[in-house]
């Protein structure tokens, strides 16, 4: 489907910037998956079930209803996730929703029921998803695949400079080790482990600023729809 473009990558790659910025041009919903999987986590900090029982979080993913539309505010949110109905958007973000996240995201029965609900929702089109593993499992019709990637020392130093711009205190090796970790979460987990889809365009970020990436996907995006 030439009207869903697939961004997959890993943490701190620069999918979220890319994928706005392609969502913008063409007026798509802007779909970063990472965000149903912190609704998941989030309805399971509140239902105060432990994050090492697999078989509740599963049940819980299974269950609720997640589904995410275009802004309805203009309050720096690029979407509203909506939980069971609730507007979520910001909740999904608090501290103690990222800090479990990645276990959470791991679990094989949450990955199986989210890659339905993502998949439901790419599949209206005019989207661009991004995340770890559309290309390979949960979209992998899309018109427009690009993994996007980038060193992890790279991504550290992106991370402490946003960081560092906000004025918070960071330490640039603790944030090193915090990529790493994830990178190995990611790509050893059981279901869907982060690779890149065979017919996917490998774009690696290194050394290039937003303005270039977007050019170069931009590129890719005007190649693959006009096959």
């Amino acid at each position: 489907m030439k009207n869903i473009i697939a961004i997959d990558g890993p943490a701190a790659s620069g999918k979220t910037t890319l994928g706005k910025l392609l969502a913008a041009k063409f007026e798509y919903l802007f779909f970063d998956t990472g965000v149903m999987y912190r609704a998941v986590t989030l309805a399971v900090v509140n239902a105060g079930i432990s994050i090492e029982d697999k078989l509740a979080c599963s049940k819980l993913a299974e269950d609720i209803q997640i589904d995410v539309l275009q802004p309805s505010e203009e309050d720096g949110r690029s979407n509203d996730v909506l939980i069971d109905g609730v507007d979520s958007t910001w909740d999904i973000v608090k501290p103690e929703v990222v800090a479990c996240v990645s276990e959470i995201s791991a679990i094989p029965g949450v990955r199986k029921a989210l890659t339905a609900k993502q998949r439901e929702i790419g599949l209206r089109g005019n989207v661009v998803m991004v995340g770890r593993d559309i290309g390979t499992v949960v979209l992998p019709e899309a018109g427009v695949k690009i993994y996007l990637n980038a060193s992890p020392e790279e991504r550290a130093k992106r991370r402490y400079d946003e960081r560092i711009a906000r004025g918070e205190p960071v330490d640039y090796d603790t944030l090193l080790a915090v990529i790493k970790k994830r990178d190995k979460i990611d790509s050893n987990r059981e279901v869907a482990p982060l690779a890149a889809a065979e017919d996917a365009y490998i774009l690696e970020s290194d050394g290039k600023d937003a303005g270039a990436v977007f050019q170069e996907a931009l590129g890719v995006f005007n190649e693959r729809t006009a096959e």
